[in-house]
This record gives C-alpha cells, sequence and structure tokens, in this order.
C-alpha cells in the first residue's frame, strides 16, 4: 500500500465531525454508556452518535460491550489499536496550537 493509499485510509476511519470528539472522551480506557457520551458532546444527535460508534465499532477502533442484565447495559470502550491513536492525536493537538508562524 502506498503512502498516500494509506493516509486516504487512516482519513476514511477518522471522517466525520465527531469521531476525534468520541475518541477524546473514550482516552486512558475509560467505559462510556451511550447516554454519558450523549451529555459529554452537546450538539450530536443520538442518531449521528450511533452511526459514529457504529463505524468506529466496524474499523476495530472501538469497542461495544454488552452486559446480559435487565434492563440492558452498553458501555462503549477504545480498542488497543484505537489507544495507539492517542500520540498521533496529541501530535496533532501540539500542531494546531503552534499555529501558523509569522516570518
Amino acid at each position: 500500500m502506498s503512502a498516500a493509499a494509506g493516509i486516504e485510509r487512516a482519513f476514511h476511519m477518522l471522517e466525520g465531525r465527531w469521531k476525534l470528539v468520541i475518541l477524546f472522551h473514550l482516552f486512558g480506557g475509560a467505559l462510556k454508556r451511550f447516554s454519558d457520551l450523549e451529555r459529554a458532546i452537546p450538539g450530536i444527535s443520538q442518531k449521528m452518535l450511533a452511526q459514529q460508534l457504529r463505524q468506529m465499532e466496524s474499523d476495530g477502533i472501538v469497542r461495544r460491550i454488552v452486559h446480559p442484565q435487565v434492563p440492558p447495559k452498553v458501555e462503549y470502550g477504545i480498542t488497543a489499536w484505537g489507544q495507539t491513536l492517542c500520540p498521533a492525536l496529541d501530535a496533532l493537538l501540539s500542531w494546531a496550537e503552534q499555529g501558523p508562524e509569522t516570518e
């Protein structure tokens, strides 16, 4: 796979307005219920949150944990592979905070 194809694949997995925000709330191994994520991310609709979580679960970034109880309890967490994104996103945040230098 070429570098361009690799970066395109990575961006495809992370595209969407909310995926990086969702990941921010899951970094560090925190397990969150759907309602916790919904409260933590103002402006996201239930439909969009569910869609973004399903896509990241399908890509292996997020795991969905269903506890067999009544009423059902579902939690979301980041996978070990998804956790490896943290340093890259920290670097991106640092880059953005530096802003363009004036010459």
